[in-house]
């Protein structure tokens, strides 16, 4: 079931969803939990973030959905995003609306999609990028 109330909602799946990071002390200031989250897209390790390309025909990636509480909060994000005319050309990522499935229904949110080219680009297959980075900090052998 489609949610056609003015509520806007916000995906994350990257950096946002990092406990001790800056911007998710402001969102979780500002926003409330909704639900967790999916949508059909590859995720990539771009170095100190990840990066979304949505497909329809890829697995999921996986985050967390937000009720944004004040437009504001987008005009903040897309500063940390790197998102706007007067960020860097192309941007790094640009924010679009699209349709997140939950274990009980389907939401329609922002979510910051990667801009730049993914050629030599790591795949993160599991497209959870949480899981991703503690398996990437693990000593070999554990």
């Amino acid at each position: 079931m489609l949610k056609t109330l003015e509520t806007e909602f916000l995906f994350v799946y990257g950096t946002l969803l990092q406990q001790h990071n800056k911007f998710t002390l402001y969102l979780n200031m500002h926003c409330s939990f909704y639900n967790k989250g999916q949508i059909k897209g590859r995720l990539y390790d771009i170095g100190e973030y990840p990066g979304l390309i949505v497909d329809n025909n890829a697995g999921y990636v996986y985050g967390n959905i937000y009720k944004i509480g004040n437009p504001e909060i987008l005009r903040e994000l897309d500063i940390y995003e790197g998102n706007g005319p007067e960020e860097e050309q192309p941007n790094l990522y640009i924010r679009q609306k699209h349709l997140i499935e939950t274990d009980n229904d389907t939401v329609k949110a922002w979510l910051y999609h990667y801009n730049l080219p993914i050629e030599n680009l790591k795949q993160i297959t599991s497209g959870n990028y949480g899981e991703y980075m503690r398996q990437k900090k693990r000593p070999p052998g554990n």
